[in-house]
């Protein structure tokens, strides 16, 4: 009895130990709390640069255009004003001062990867009554620093606890891949993505920018298989690339791709390219049909005398464009000759490497064997299914570097016979028991332990988890992409680092961390003050005109007043009628918010009249009710939503001359309209409460030519303008109300 009883409080003991010496943060922090006191942000007056190394960069990691710490600085410093309301200026000295943030650099032998090799991006956090050093191995430690604070003071109320820890990464790649090449996703949603990666201290986003829908050979004709979607996202002006991509307006200019990198690289977040082929080649091919291989034309033949110096060709146009150490010529699923394949691969790392200095990575297809003619070990692997090689006996043990994105961490955004479309968190932190229970980029198969490497394998490079877009662009919004992650990055983020965080600790930590994630709105929040109603317009009862002059013009507009208390005041310049005070939409005027698009969760109710709707040449009814950002309401001849490049539509119509209330509800993943006729003095419907009548918005999905499945859609709110030019129809406005409640 005594013995149980010592081992319970031994045990006790040790756990109290374990939480002593961490802080609970995704990832977890080592760190040991001098249990004498907190620290306050509230506190802080300054943010001070070590002037010695305010210039410093991290030029050993992946990428080329590494920030200075004092670059860093500052964004720490828009970031801390943004989430906290923190508001102190960077500068530069000596040393600290009283109630600041020093930046520094440090000692940078001290920090080790889980195979025991020097990292650059650790860092120590110390923080005392008189303020917060963060001392790193590298300009990009301490930004990992900055990430600490900031989840600290979000979770802990503003506080921190005085102590002092060491922390580094176990991995050097750790991140996402997005397949962009089946669903194009515009540069700031890419942005917004790296800022929610880097707050979780990811470090790798892995864009795939080129692919086609699955091209089934057993179903389509050749003028099938070269009319099926096919896409290459990178625009260029070159001739010798003329007729590649015919889709400019869904591309990435060079100068757009300069701005997503450049925005990344900002917050620690290196792009890796990734152009495909030979495999999954087909917009390659529908620009020159004769270099695919007779049998799948998705496929090139690399036999061909002008396929390697297209490709050569392709690579020479973009090459300068990339600035990360490392490029992506995907190469996986290849069902031609081995030896082709490898001569292909080789050929094109020796290229890529003698034009641009840069390393090459290819997913894992053809494994060494001694009757081929192998791939060169300075090309790395990225292994995802052991269909296709066991990435430990195969890679590893024949001295190759491997990426870990096995596909129990894959997401097929949408639908799938076979992969989940969220991230599965349950098994980042469960594993299986024959691999100790806990996922870590080491475990490449969560079920035979023999299967993986030791966690100090250097060759293991890191890990990073791939979303695909396999069933084509209609199949999701761009949001929808981020809710397939919301949950999985902060889950893996923490396994990737190294972290021991429980299931329990992070069920608990994400909702608190949400909130103060800086440099996006994925989520399209509405701050509100006045509960679920976020605005309430009648402009029958508070419209008020005001006149304004220029030296070129005068004009009026008139302010309609946010009844909800929040001060989302809309304008318009709208003539009120002179029956019944509603507003004359016409497309020469318009009704404007402050806002623009409302996320997951909410109604948007409008009391409206439709009088007339332009014919458009082709003899379409196209009319635009109500429009956003992310999205638009039209009524092209039937009640469509059109978002991120496609059209999702109902089968009814509205009724011209007969007030309405028209009810657009997006409940957690799905999107439904109801419309009801109503009354003019009629108040608008409670959200909630409408009852029946709901019609569901679906996504068509042409399931690899064989059959279709419909799906939900998520489409956020459009809440910024209703009627104006292009809008196409008269009538009028009497209300209009976003709520929370769905």
């Amino acid at each position: 009895m005594l013995l149980h009883l010592y081992c319970v409080w031994l045990t006790t003991l040790c756990n109290a130990v374990l939480v002593a010496s961490r802080l609970v943060g995704i990832p977890t922090v080592p760190f040991t709390a001098s249990n004498d006191g907190t620290y306050s942000i509230a506190s802080l007056k300054a943010l001070v640069v070590d002037a010695k190394f305010a210039e410093s960069r991290d030029e050993s990691g992946e990428t080329l255009i590494p920030p200075s710490l004092q670059e860093f600085a500052k964004t720490f410093a828009d970031d801390l004003r943004s989430t906290l309301n923190i508001d102190v200026e960077v500068s530069t000295a000596e040393e600290s001062a009283p109630d600041a943030i020093f930046l520094t650099l440090g000692d940078s032998s001290k920090y080790a990867s889980a195979s025991g090799a020097q990292t650059h991006e650790g860092y120590t956090l110390s923080v005392t009554s008189t303020g917060i050093v963060i001392s790193g191995a590298s300009p990009l430690g301490v930004w990992w620093g900055t990430r600490t604070i900031l989840q600290q003071a979000a979770l802990s109320e503003g506080s921190l606890p005085y102590g002092e820890g060491d922390d580094a990464p176990g991995w050097s790649i750790r991140g996402m891949m997005l397949d962009a090449g089946r669903h194009y996703y515009p540069p700031e949603f890419i942005i917004e993505m790296c800022s929610y990666m880097s707050f979780f201290k990811q470090n790798t986003f892995h864009l795939h920018l080129s692919d086609n829908l699955y091209n089934n050979v057993a179903i389509y004709s050749r003028e099938e298989s070269l009319d099926l979607y096919a896409r290459f996202r990178l625009w260029s002006d070159s001739e010798d690339l003329a007729g590649l991509n015919k889709y400019q307006n869904e591309s990435y200019t060079k100068d757009q791709f300069e701005g997503i990198q450049s925005a990344c690289a900002s917050r620690g977040v290196t792009i890796i390219p990734e152009i495909e082929a030979p495999g999954h080649a087909l917009v390659i091919i529908q620009w020159k049909p004769e270099l695919g291989l007779a049998n799948d034309l998705s496929l090139l033949n690399i036999s061909h005398p002008d396929t390697i110096p297209t490709m050569k060709t392709i690579w020479s146009t973009f090459l300068g464009w990339f600035h990360s150490k490392t490029v992506h010529i995907g190469a996986d699923e290849y069902t031609g000759d081995p030896n082709d394949y490898n001569t292909f691969v080789n050929e094109m790392a020796d290229y890529i490497y003698q034009e641009s200095g840069k390393s090459m990575r290819i997913w894992g297809t053809f494994p060494p064997k001694p009757e081929y003619a192998n791939v060169d070990q300075n090309v790395s692997v990225q292994h995802w299914t052991f269909s296709a090689d066991n990435p430990y006996y195969d890679y590893i043990l024949n001295n190759y570097s491997v990426l870990n994105s096995d596909d129990t961490y894959y997401v097929v955004n949408k639908y799938s016979g076979s992969y989940p479309q969220v991230v599965n968190i349950a098994r980042t932190f469960t594993g299986d028991p024959a691999t100790g229970g806990i996922w870590q980029p080491n475990v490449f198969d969560a079920k035979v332990a023999a299967n993986n490497p030791e966690r100090s394998n250097a060759l293991v490079l890191g890990a990073v988890a791939p979303l695909w877009n396999d069933y084509g662009a209609n199949a999701s919004v761009f949001s929808e992409a981020y809710y397939a992650w919301k949950d999985g990055i902060p889950a893996l983020s923490d396994k990737q680092w190294g972290g021991d965080l429980s299931e329990p600790e992070f069920s608990e930590a994400l909702p608190s961390l949400l909130p103060y994630i800086p440099g996006q709105n994925l989520d399209r929040a509405i701050r509100s003050d006045a509960g679920s109603t976020i605005f309430d317009y009648d402009p029958r009862k508070s419209a008020q005109r005001t006149q304004h002059f220029s030296p070129i013009a005068t004009w009026e507009d008139t302010t309609v007043a946010d009844a909800s208390g929040n001060g989302y005041d809309a304008t318009t310049t709208c003539a009120l009628s002179d029956d019944d005070s509603t507003l004359l939409i016409e497309p020469s005027c318009s009704f404007d918010t402050p806002l623009i698009s409302k996320g997951r969760d909410y109604t948007l109710t409008l009391k409206l009249r439709i009088d007339s709707v332009t014919a458009t040449p082709g003899g379409n009814n196209d009319a635009t009710l109500i429009s956003g950002t992310d999205s638009a309401l039209l009524l092209t001849s039937t009640l469509t939503l059109f978002a991120s490049g496609n059209y999702y539509r109902l089968d009814s119509s509205l009724p011209l001359g007969t007030w309405l209330d028209l009810s657009l509800i997006g409940r957690g993943n799905q999107t439904f309209a109801v419309v009801q006729e109503a009354a003019l003095d009629e108040p608008l419907p409670e959200a909630g409460k409408v009852v029946g009548g709901e019609q569901e918005f679906l996504a068509a999905l042409g399931i690899n030519g064989e059959r279709m499945v419909s799906t939900p859609i998520a489409v956020e709110a459009p809440v910024q303008r209703v009627g104006g030019e292009g809008s196409g129809w008269t009538g009028r406005l009497a209300g209009m109300r976003l709520s929370s409640v769905a």
